[in-house]
């Protein structure tokens, strides 16, 4: 199957906390799974998620809290919305797409293996970290 997927993990700053790279043919109910089940060691404290349309589904978002403790909370547009309104809590993470866009190797999908553009998607975000950093005198 041709095509790829980025699943993103990002705090409230729009930095990438975790990141998984799938097939294009793989349901994003089963993707947030291994996402959020390979963060859950490294992020206890973790409680509410704010997810898209994409990942809901009674029965998941049921189930989902029982496993993990996680809460998922998903962001919809309004219903009678007339055009494009920026929604705060989805913007994060499109915001963080839209930087990671920037970033000569993860523009096109050059890569080869999955994990090879997971490990883009950490290199790009950590050079604009440090670049973040750089900006604030110590």
């Amino acid at each position: 199957m041709k095509g790829r997927k980025r699943h993103l993990l990002v705090d409230t700053q729009g930095l990438v906390l975790n990141a998984v790279v799938s097939e294009a043919n793989i349901d994003d109910r089963e993707i947030a799974q291994w996402l959020l089940q390979s963060a859950q060691a490294q992020l206890p404290r973790l409680k509410l998620i704010w997810v898209d349309a994409g990942y809901q589904g009674q029965r998941f978002l049921d189930r989902f809290p029982l496993r993990t403790g996680v809460h998922l909370q998903v962001v919809k547009r309004p219903s009678q919305q007339p055009h494009f309104q920026v929604l705060p809590k989805r913007w994060i993470v499109e915001r963080t797409f839209a930087w990671l866009g920037n970033a000569r190797r993860l523009a096109k999908d050059y890569e080869l293996y999955l994990k090879s553009s997971t490990a883009m998607i950490y290199a790009a975000m950590t050079r604009l970290m440090l670049r973040q950093l750089a900006r604030f005198p110590t």
